[in-house]
């Protein structure tokens, strides 16, 4: 078993088609931006949550109370990270959840009536990833899920905040829902961004950038056509703004993507194999300064 979020073929294969691994496109992206907007200086203000994923374990420490937090996420020892969040439900163990792991990650839906993905953010080796999340009381789990073999994890709890913080609103939210993307066709680099799971199905939303407009739709109608080998030609690189979430989750974060045109994604698949994309989860925005 490799992953506790199983995603299709055609994600492993739309991050193949570049030299780079999506991870290392997504911190090249986030390193390249401008000027912050007025909502970053609200992220001091949250309780801090943090994630060291190390190649052979993972570790959560900091402020782990209910509420608004910004979880702040590093790598080391591994060339990427994926560090998830999931929430048991009232009265399940440890163990249970641990028996269940093999059909999670089959299908992600699995975790129905047992715990929900709450957050899951990809990190490149030596960079740093900061998401805000407001998250329930409770049992956790934490688990790195980036490299081969069983994934690294830890269990933690979220003891109830005696004042939960709020999180800043955020200034533009995408969304995804069975079987589209809802929100803005236009971004800005340095705004900070909620990207939210509406459906009731588990749902990532990945991201291609494109030379220009007309190669994001072009890349976009091949996606939905599920012609993902001819994709590659139209893209300059990869990443994610959220992985597999369910149902209601959300993460937000100041985009830090060069100006231009992207192509949003789902390659969660349906039971019958068929990848969300080919629904059409797939559309084109453009981020601008």
């Amino acid at each position: 078993m490799k992953r506790i979020a199983s995603i299709s073929a055609s994600a492993v294969l739309f991050a193949a088609l570049f030299a780079i691994p999506s991870s290392i496109s997504i911190a090249a992206s986030t390193a390249a931006g401008g000027p912050a907007r007025a909502s970053v200086t609200s992220e001091v203000s949250l309780p801090k949550i943090t994630v060291a994923m190390t190649g052979q374990a993972i570790t959560v420490g900091g402020d782990l109370q209910s509420g608004g937090v910004r979880i702040v996420s590093t790598v080391t020892g591994e060339r990427q990270g994926e560090a998830i969040f999931v929430l048991l439900n009232t009265g399940v163990t440890l163990n249970q959840f641990l028996n269940l792991l093999p059909r999670a990650a089959a299908d992600p839906n699995n975790l129905d009536g047992i715990a929900s993905i709450v957050t899951d953010t990809t990190v490149g080796r030596g960079q740093t990833r900061t998401i805000q999340t407001d998250l329930r009381p409770g049992q956790y789990v934490a688990l790195d899920v980036a490299g081969n073999g069983q994934p690294r994890l830890t269990p933690f709890t979220i003891a109830t905040a005696a004042s939960p913080a709020t999180l800043p609103a955020p200034e533009a939210t995408v969304a995804a829902i069975e079987f589209g993307f809802r929100g803005p066709g236009r971004l800005h680099d340095g705004e900070l961004v909620r990207f939210a799971n509406h459906g009731f199905l588990v749902h990532m939303i990945d991201f291609g950038r494109a030379r220009n407009a007309t190669d994001a739709r072009k890349a976009a109608r091949l996606l939905r056509q599920g012609k993902l080998r001819q994709v590659g030609a139209l893209l300059t690189a990869s990443g994610s703004f959220a992985g597999p979430l369910s149902h209601r989750s959300f993460q937000q974060l100041v985009i830090r993507n060069r100006p231009g045109w992207y192509v949003l994604a789902c390659f969660m698949e349906t039971q019958d194999g068929r990848d969300h994309v080919v629904l059409g989860m797939e559309r084109v925005i453009h981020i601008v300064k």
